[in-house]
């Protein structure tokens, strides 16, 4: 089941708020600016694996979608990077680098199909990460088995 069609999603909704603001610091130690993760979070939906089961049941995300924002992400990126290069002397500045990046990629003449590779394992990482995350607090405030029987049941 999706969370776009059960309402075990809606049972979690505290949880995730809180493993939202636990997890900032993951995605603040990523290659993900914090609108960036905004972005591939809407591009998720998230799944439970064998809920018949408890002990062998999972949340995975379904990252299907995340294709579909890639180019989004890398406008963003590319805002960030054209905005900062008019700022010399910060740590990581190219020298303007990123404008040049972002005229390439505007003209189409930008290698983005590794990038989109690179981006998409990055973003498949954080969010099973992120749902393992959701998982484990589920766990530790006792309300895993109901939610994988709200999960069985849609």
């Amino acid at each position: 089941m999706s969370d776009s069609d059960s309402g075990w999603t809606d049972m979690v909704v505290a949880e995730r708020m809180q493993v939202d603001q636990a997890f900032n610091e993951k995605v603040a130690a990523s290659h993900f600016t914090s609108q960036q993760w905004n972005l591939v979070m809407t591009a998720i939906e998230f799944d439970i694996e064998n809920p018949d089961d408890p002990q062998k049941a999972r949340i995975v995300p379904d990252t299907s979608k995340v294709e579909t924002i890639l180019p989004e992400l890398e406008r963003v990126k590319n805002q960030r990077s054209m905005a900062s290069a008019g700022k010399a002397g910060e740590p990581g500045d190219s020298g303007g680098s990123g404008l040049v990046s972002g005229i390439k990629d505007a003209l189409g003449l930008g290698g983005s199909d590794e990038a989109d590779r690179e981006q998409l394992a990055a973003a498949e990482e954080m969010t099973q990460m992120y749902a393992d995350d959701l998982q484990a607090k589920l766990e530790s405030v006792g309300k895993w088995e109901s939610v994988c029987e709200a999960a069985r049941s849609e």
